[in-house]
């Protein structure tokens, strides 16, 4: 009989109903198995480390507010991760509160620090003399009003009202309608999968030290080799003032010429490069590429450079 393989199990930021839940529900290969939920991103991504799940859905990055401070750090700095997927979700929010609450009832509301960002236009509106209570997800705020009354109100994802008795005081709350969240779903270090054509590549490197124009030589590693940037932002390594690690997705994947050229010469220039992975994109965009960047052209110089030193003709220029 053929062994059978042990149970999968992935983690995401829970409780059930949230905005990362929607993500994993994207996993075609995590459909029909356990899927554990968490309070943060370090628990999601020790269980990966530490064996109790297969992958972690974590949240990476928002069209509004920028990168996941708290996902970029762990990234950077546990050892043995890979991103495998990236997906996108719509975001959006409703305000909700116990049953027979009125929105003229609402002093307090209970809600996700990023949520809370992006509802901010309209609370401004509507109760502008409101209090905040943070809560570690959008789903754990709508459950918290059953738990105390310390919140007259929580903002909490559309779907809630499959998950809690809770009713529905407004709709549409987020200040920008086409807020998405890209999520990322992390595994231990694998081998890279197949090229796509429509892929994307995460990297973080390290500038030498802080003299004029290290940033650009960094940037020129890509420029010159035409590998466009679809993310590039800083976070602080901890050791001093003035000391920054850079989060960077470029277009296209480590097997192709330019990206392992580019990653070549990064290598040579940073003192540290984490690899991160490359995987499909989501929006499925592929790269619209020059010819002298495309494979062909990377092969055909390193075959001429070969021919020089074997001392092979060269080809007239007639």
């Amino acid at each position: 009989m053929p062994e059978s393989k042990p149970h999968e199990t992935f983690s995401y930021l829970g409780p059930a109903g949230t905005f990362t839940e929607a993500a994993l529900a994207q996993v075609p290969e995590a459909a029909g198995k356990t899927w554990r939920p968490v309070a943060n991103v370090g628990q999601a991504l020790a269980d990966v480390l530490e064996g109790r799940s297969t992958a972690a859905m974590i949240a990476i990055e928002n069209s509004v507010d920028g990168g996941v401070s708290a996902t970029q750090d762990a990234l950077a700095t546990l050892p043995g991760l890979r991103i495998i997927g990236e997906y996108l979700v719509p975001v959006n929010f409703v305000l909700v509160a116990r049953p027979g609450t009125s929105l003229a009832d609402v002093k307090t509301i209970n809600a996700h620090p990023v949520a809370y960002a992006q509802c901010s236009q309209w609370l401004g509106r509507h109760l502008p003399e409101h209090a905040h209570i943070p809560a570690s997800s959008n789903v754990t705020a709508a459950a918290s009003l059953f738990d105390n009354d310390l919140a007259d109100a929580a903002i909490a994802p559309p779907g809630i009202t499959e998950h809690h008795d809770v009713v529905v005081l407004a709709e549409d709350l987020g200040d920008n309608p086409n807020a998405v969240t890209r999520f990322v779903l992390v595994s231990r270090t694998v081998p890279v999968p197949d090229r796509t054509g429509a892929d994307k590549t995460s990297i973080i490197a390290e500038l030498p030290d802080d003299k004029a124009g290290r940033l650009l030589e960094m940037l020129e590693q890509f420029a010159t080799r035409g590998v466009n940037m679809n993310l590039i932002e800083s976070r602080p390594i901890g050791d001093a003032l003035g000391r920054y690690r850079f989060v960077i997705d470029l277009e296209g994947h480590i097997l192709d010429e330019r990206v392992a050229d580019a990653l070549l010469g990064l290598k040579r220039f940073s003192p540290n490069v984490i690899f991160l992975g490359s995987y499909p994109a989501a929006n499925g965009r592929r790269p619209q590429v020059v010819t002298r960047y495309e494979d062909d052209a990377f092969i055909e110089a390193r075959d001429w450079l070969r021919g020089l030193i074997a001392g092979e003709p060269e080809g007239s220029l007639a």
